[in-house]
């Protein structure tokens, strides 16, 4: 499996950006299908952005679409989730997920994903 670290949470105000990485050691992630997911207190984790292997396709959730972009770095372990407008209710623990290399399309479900990382939080107040 990979190994996926986030960073770039933190504390901001609404309609503040945030820049959020996913950095792979063992593996070179822009490789993989990615995907990013948050946790909100109390709520199930959702799906937010996806990229293919090749970083031709992407799909958001449509309470993001607009606002975040995900991408894959220059550097070959790093993918990112651009954050812009940001909202009270975009406040979660945000995470990283990369497919087995074999699928290489994009998915909003988190069934299909097989590496994880340990979170980031994201809060944003009002």
């Amino acid at each position: 499996q990979v190994q996926l670290v986030e960073s770039g949470g933190g504390l901001v105000q609404a309609g503040d950006s945030l820049r959020l990485s996913c950095a792979a050691s063992g593996r070179t992630v822009t490789s993989y299908a990615m995907g990013w997911f948050r946790r909100a207190p109390g709520k199930e984790r959702e799906f937010v952005a996806a990229i293919s292997s090749s970083g031709i396709s992407t799909g958001y959730a449509d309470s993001v679409k607009g606002r975040f972009t995900i991408s894959k770095g220059n550097a070959k372990n790093t993918g990112y989730l651009q954050m812009n407008s940001l909202k009270p209710e975009d406040t979660a623990v945000y995470y990283c997920a990369v497919r087995e290399a074999f699928y290489t399309g994009i998915t909003s479900s988190d069934r299909l994903y097989t590496s994880w990382g340990q979170g980031t939080q994201v809060t944003v107040s009002s």
